[in-house]
């Protein structure tokens, strides 16, 4: 008897579990396509602030500031959005393993992840904001003016 009421708390604490899991993964999902059409939008601004308006404007520091500010801004919501859709993952499977099988290392380890998720979910952005400002500095900057001047010189030249 006993057996049978475990297997059925069970079997629901799973379904619900499942449940739950499905519906924060279409949430995700969906605040991630939303994220990417707002991406793909600002993307084309950026473009269209690099090739036409940074090389005509009188204060190209600012044209370049907000550059950066831009593409790291765009750059950390997909990666955020990825990372989300990633640990609701990790999450469910982490989840299943413990309803299925309880087991106490299993438990440890599920506290150790959970710790490991929290503490990279609060210092992730941080971090994220940091290497990729740094990439777009000495990278893509870079690139932009070499762009910019090539089209500046060939303006000037009348070609």
């Amino acid at each position: 008897m006993v057996v049978v009421v475990v297997k059925v708390v069970v079997f629901v604490v799973v379904v619900v579990v499942v449940v739950v899991v499905v519906v924060v993964v279409v949430v995700v999902v969906v605040v991630a396509a939303a994220a990417a059409v707002v991406v793909v939008v600002i993307v084309v601004v950026v473009v269209v602030v690099v090739v036409v308006v940074a090389p005509a404007a009188p204060v190209v520091a600012v044209a370049d500031v907000v550059v950066v500010v831009v593409i790291v801004e765009v750059v950390v919501v997909v990666v955020e959005k990825v990372a989300e859709v990633v640990l609701v993952v990790v999450v469910v499977i982490v989840v299943v393993v413990v309803v299925v099988v309880v087991d106490v290392v299993v438990v440890v380890v599920v506290v150790v992840v959970v710790v490991v998720v929290a503490v990279v979910v609060i210092i992730q952005p941080l971090l994220i904001r940091m290497i990729i400002t740094i990439v777009v500095i000495t990278i893509v900057m870079p690139r932009i003016y070499i762009f910019r001047t090539a089209r500046s010189e060939t303006k000037s030249n009348g070609t």
